[in-house]
């Protein structure tokens, strides 16, 4: 049988990331700050939408910048967050108020104040990319493939990625070192003597 080739993963550039975070709805809709907080997280952790919707408040460290992951397999990890993600959740977690969900603290809570789910994560963002006119397809999974191809590209280790992502095997990770053409041609460019264009 052929061998299937691995699907290359869907990204946004870095430009395309920034603006569609600084899009969306309208100021004072009262889940504006809720879905902001949370697309910024997804970008700047590279979390699955169902860890992400699995998180509890006392999850993320704001002191230290870090967020407590279960992920697959119920192994627990910890991802570092930016700057600007944590503002985020801050300013949203200030506007956001009580929540109705017992015995328990979700970080992201929906309009009867109880857990957001995983689907409802998929759902906010679709509803983001209508209210902001945006053409190309987004999903949860695309803004974490973009989270692993800025590293990358920017330099950062492979087993680094790897463990943020929490892939088990470095292989699932290596997909993300094949997805830059451009940023191939760039560094081959600038780097092999006969590489540069002539004049």
């Amino acid at each position: 049988l052929p061998r299937k080739t691995a699907r290359l993963p869907r990204f946004l550039t870095e430009s395309e990331v920034s603006e569609l975070l600084d899009r969306g709805g309208p100021a004072q809709s009262p889940f504006r700050e809720r879905d902001r907080a949370i697309l910024e997280l997804l970008y700047s952790s590279g979390l699955r939408r169902s860890e992400l919707a699995a998180l509890n408040v006392g999850d993320v460290d704001f002191v230290s910048g870090f967020v407590r992951v279960l992920g697959k397999g119920s192994r627990e990890r910890l991802v570092p967050v930016g700057a600007t993600a944590l503002s985020r959740l801050r300013e949203y977690l200030r506007q956001r108020g009580p929540t109705s969900a017992r015995g328990e603290s979700p970080l992201f809570v929906n309009a009867r104040g109880r857990r957001l789910t995983d689907h409802g994560v998929a759902f906010l963002l679709k509803g983001w990319l209508k209210r902001a006119g945006w053409l190309k397809p987004v999903t949860p999974h695309s803004l974490r493939h973009s989270f692993a191809t800025h590293l990358l590209n920017s330099g950062c280790d492979l087993r680094s990625v790897q463990e943020m992502l929490g892939h088990k095997s470095l292989a699932t990770t290596q997909i993300y070192t094949h997805v830059s053409l451009e940023k191939l041609k760039e560094v081959y460019s600038r780097s092999h003597p006969r590489g540069r264009q002539t004049p």
